[in-house]
């Protein structure tokens, strides 16, 4: 297999390396990651996250099994393992059925380890498109919006949301950045602040519900948010929160955009309700841990109701920037998405 680099996926001299994400901003520590146990472990404590670099890291595991001899078999029923580990984010499902269909092949070996490079080819490549679509619409001097991280984390390329944003700045547009801390895992607060810091991006933190005071005060030009996964009809799902920026956004009259990748389309699910949102533990709102260490502010038995993610309707939507385009309202309603079926 050869190198490969991401901001957070790595392969060494055929080894694959997952950067924990858990300890930014304060700590860069790369993890080893050998077995389909240590891939799903980081993903399920989000050591490593982000739609585009689950699916990605995954598939990367999957041909490093390959390359130290697991059977087809074996690499079958680990892909299995691989995809029930994060049920909202359809990337990991696509991406496997693409190494799935690799293993068929007589000579699976290479053909897992080719799979799995041109995905990640390719996620470079959906990012700097996104990224030029989503530019296009930033005017000079405008004051942007974003929540959770959507940067270089969570892909293997620039990002999604925050490529844009990145695009834009590196246009010199003058733009500013309002980062959502995006609760209950902070990852706007630790993440995408520390991206920004690395490119240079000028950026103000703020707690989620200060987002209605700035736009109130016409201080919100434009959102743009990421996506886990779309629906048919347009709805999408994102890091929870999202969908009471967009009813914001709404009533406010600031331009609302979900930026992701065709491979971010399930054409499976007809509209959000069929999306499968995950619950997470109950301590990640009961108080806050990271390199820092651990802190409870609420009773350690108070009852906890915990999504993962909320899911967006169509109708709050502007704009849908997908790597192939920039989609209005009309075009989700004339079934531009089933391009991707």
């Amino acid at each position: 297999m050869k190198n490969l680099t991401a901001l957070s996926l790595k392969t060494r001299q055929g080894e694959l390396y997952v950067l924990d994400q858990t300890l930014l901003p304060q700590q860069q520590k790369w993890l080893p990651c050998q077995t389909v146990n240590d891939m799903v472990v980081m993903i399920k404590a989000l050591q490593l996250r982000g739609a585009p670099a689950i699916g990605i890291g995954a598939c990367l595991l999957l041909a490093y099994r390959a390359s130290v001899g697991d059977s087809r078999e074996q690499l079958l029923r680990d892909a299995e393992v691989l995809r029930a580990a994060r049920p909202t984010a359809v990337n990991l499902m696509n991406n496997l059925d693409s190494m799935i269909a690799a293993l068929q092949q007589a000579d699976f070996k290479t053909a897992a380890i080719d799979c799995a490079g041109q995905l990640f080819a390719q996620d470079v490549q959906l990012c700097l498109n996104m990224a030029r679509h989503g530019a296009a619409l930033v005017q000079d001097g405008e004051q942007l919006l974003t929540h959770c991280n959507t940067g270089g984390l969570a892909t293997a390329g620039v990002g999604t949301a925050l490529g844009v944003v990145n695009l834009a700045h590196q246009q010199g547009k003058n733009i500013r950045l309002w980062v959502d801390e995006t609760r209950p895992l902070l990852q706007g607060g630790r993440l995408t602040a520390w991206e920004c810091q690395q490119l240079g991006i000028a950026y103000q933190l703020i707690c989620d519900n200060m987002a209605a005071m700035l736009m109130a005060r016409g201080q919100v030009d434009r959102i743009f948010v990421g996506s886990d996964r779309i629906a048919a009809n347009g709805d999408f799902a994102n890091k929870v929160g999202t969908y009471s920026l967009a009813v914001l956004a709404h009533y406010h009259k600031v331009p609302f955009y979900v930026v992701a990748p065709h491979t971010t389309v399930d054409l499976a699910c007809a509209d959000g309700s069929a999306i499968p949102i995950e619950q997470r533990h109950a301590d990640e709102v009961r108080g806050v841990s990271g390199s820092f260490g651990k802190t409870i502010w609420a009773p350690e038995d108070a009852a906890v109701f915990n999504p993962a993610f909320d899911v967006t309707p169509a109708a709050l939507v502007t704009g849908w920037v997908l790597d192939t385009g920039v989609y209005s309202q009309a075009d989700i309603a004339a079934g531009v998405l089933m391009q991707f079926a």
